[in-house]
């Protein structure tokens, strides 16, 4: 152990090994950051303190906060990827506490949604959408202008207007959806896009499971919720009243921006939610729903050919 101790201490004394040493501690105590944190907490901070824990310091400037030095989740540059550091003291030390960086909260914001949702999954030509890649072409200009307006301006809390995207079919309504979900993403939003015929019947499912309220939560409270082919479900009074009117009901009242795409337009969406599979006509709750998808969402018409074929 003495042989040991002497060469540290041998080390310590070189010229080299002090110029390394100083000139760390000067770019460490030189860090906005780092200057910032002793100055909040000079009451509690000496001198010898900053000497114990220079070394988490120096990893702490070295690591991204925020994300700002990382392109992606999977690009993270920190010794844990999707964790990010906040300096704390303990004791008469200055230690680190890691916790998940914006990134890692939305992706495990959706690794629990689809986990939950099974219909949430949607073709890869749509997970790969970018508002860059689309045709800016008359019949779906203004979408796209209104679309980008929405990513640039999105504030949470704030009360934000969605899309109700709508027109025949195959000229890109879902695939818009998709690529406002992508770019929402690189701004750490979550959102969650539902194909929602499939999800209808998903949730009949689940009242044997016992996941139904779990689910409807999730889809209530996401931070941005996309329903794509909204009137292509097969229409009664549960889907409608319960359902739908629930989860929209809840968004409105907590300024959760939602976007639709539908054949119909308002009009034609009213009235095949007027209509139950049983044949009953129930006006009046159609109404109540389309109050709410008005408020919720501004009707956008798309037009153009069939980009399926």
């Amino acid at each position: 152990m003495r042989p040991v101790q002497e060469s540290l201490k041998k080390l310590s004394n070189s010229n080299d090994f002090q110029q390394r040493y100083e000139k760390i501690k000067h770019e460490v105590l030189n860090n906005p950051e780092v200057r910032s944190f002793l100055i909040e907490h000079q009451d509690q901070i000496t001198n010898d303190v900053i000497n114990r824990s220079l070394v988490k310091l120096y990893e702490y400037i070295n690591q991204s906060k925020e994300c700002n030095k990382c392109e992606s989740l999977e690009a993270c540059k920190n010794m844990l990827q999707g964790y990010h550091p906040h300096l704390d003291i303990k004791g008469n030390r200055i230690d680190l506490q890691y916790d998940r960086c914006p990134r890692k909260v939305v992706h495990d914001e959706q690794i629990k949604y689809r986990s939950l949702i099974k219909s949430m999954y949607i073709p890869k030509e749509i997970l790969d959408a970018s508002l860059e890649s689309l045709e800016f072409d008359e019949g779906r200009s203004k979408a796209i202008l209104l679309a980008q307006e929405f990513i640039e301006t999105y504030e949470p809390g704030k009360r934000m207007q969605g899309l109700y995207l709508y027109g025949s079919f195959g000229i890109g309504k879902t695939y818009i959806l998709g690529a406002i979900a992508n770019e929402l993403a690189r701004k750490n939003i979550a959102s969650m896009l539902i194909y929602v015929p499939e999800f209808m019947r998903e949730l009949k499912g689940s009242l044997q499971d016992q996941t139904l309220n779990e689910k409807i939560e999730a889809v209530k409270r996401v931070p941005v919720l996309m329903l794509d082919d909204i009137g292509a479900e097969s229409m009664s009074s549960w889907i409608r009243d319960d359902i739908l009117g629930s989860i929209l009901q809840f968004r409105m009242l907590e300024n959760l921006p939602t976007f639709f795409t539908s054949n119909f337009d308002f009009e034609g969406l009213e009235h095949h939610l007027s209509y139950t599979q049983r044949g009953e006509e129930e006006v009046v709750k159609a109404k109540r729903v389309m109050e709410r998808i008005k408020y919720l969402a501004q009707p956008i018409e798309l037009r153009g050919k069939n980009r399926r074929y």
